[in-house]
């Protein structure tokens, strides 16, 4: 356990370090109100023929293409001729940039570029970034969904262990002989606790990472997906009447709840104490998930979606492969 939790303060700091050395910065501009108070409000890409309603950012990547944009840009002082275009962009390594920057954004702008010219269609191309890396990380991925599945052949035995110990939660010794069993079983189904955190601690950077490099290159998100513009956000193109944006909120929710069932095989143990607030969570996090799809790009919400229609795929396998393992050995 002290291994496992050193291991996860190791991999926290590595990922600290790494967010924390490159951000996006948003366009922002100085208004004066009324009362001659100064305020600074966040420029967005509201207003002209193919407005997304996305907050801009001002360190995009390369020059974009849509005129009503450039004028933005240059409004706001933004020096984009100075950019390369989208099509002649390469990730070039700079000392005055973070190496969040160098080696993870820029990167995968490229590859999702490269990608999009390569299939004519940007929206497409996300879809296949995020594939490949998903296919890259499958190793640790299926390791993950493997525990998940050797927790559900434990849960018997889990079960007799909370039923022998029900009542002496208050004796501290037998509390510590639950915990040495416990671990006991752990180790027989080869159960590690801290697996499903890693595949969480990846996770995120990796969304982070889509958002940045979408945000900050214009050919993306000024692209179009099946007749959505992957710039624009459900929410505000719901303000406009383009009611089929609503799709992508409703289908990151259906991904977002099966992905979370089929990983959180513990949240449906009654008899362990703690299924009911893990459940809880999870829920919640769907709810929070389905609601911040409304203000983020179609893009982001295209990854998303691919990332864990793929999760779900995955464990499903690994049920499957599980269950024919069974039915051989009987």
């Amino acid at each position: 356990m002290k291994k496992l939790n050193k291991i996860g303060k190791v991999l926290i700091v590595f990922l600290l370090v790494f967010l924390l050395t490159g951000c996006t910065k948003q366009l922002v501009v100085e208004k004066t109100n009324d009362k001659g108070k100064k305020t600074k409000e966040v420029v967005k890409y509201d207003k002209g023929k193919n407005a997304t309603g996305q907050s801009l950012t001002k360190n995009i990547l390369c020059r974009p293409e849509d005129k009503d944009l450039i004028k933005i840009y240059k409004d706001n002082g933004v020096k984009i001729d100075n950019l390369k275009t989208c099509t002649s962009f390469t990730p070039t390594i700079k000392s005055n940039e973070g190496l969040w920057d160098n080696i993870f954004i820029k990167p995968l702008a490229w590859v999702i570029l490269k990608l999009g010219y390569l299939v004519k269609n940007f929206g497409l191309a996300v879809i296949l970034a995020g594939l490949i890396i998903r296919l890259f990380l499958y190793p640790v991925t299926k390791k993950s969904a493997m525990q998940s599945e050797n927790l559900k052949k434990a849960q018997p035995e889990l079960q007799k262990l909370e039923k022998k110990y029900a009542n002496k939660m208050n004796d501290q010794q037998a509390m510590m002989q639950k915990s040495q069993e416990m671990m006991a079983i752990y180790k027989k189904y080869n159960i590690s606790l801290f697996s499903g955190c890693l595949v969480a601690i990846i996770q995120l950077p990796l969304f982070i990472a889509f958002l940045e490099a979408i945000n900050r290159t214009p050919a993306i998100f000024e692209g179009e997906f099946l007749g959505l513009q992957l710039g624009t956000t459900p929410w505000f193109a719901l303000s406009q009447g383009n009611w089929w944006y609503i799709i992508i909120p409703i289908i990151v929710f259906v991904v977002t709840y099966f992905s979370m069932k089929l990983n959180g095989t513990q949240a449906t143990d009654n008899s362990n104490p703690a299924a009911g607030s893990t459940k809880m969570m999870m829920n919640m996090m769907v709810v929070v998930i389905t609601i911040s799809s409304f203000q983020l790009s179609t893009a982001i919400g295209l990854y998303w979606i691919t990332s864990s229609l793929f999760t779900v795929i995955q464990n499903l396998l690994v049920a499957r492969s599980g269950n024919s393992a069974k039915i051989k050995k009987s």
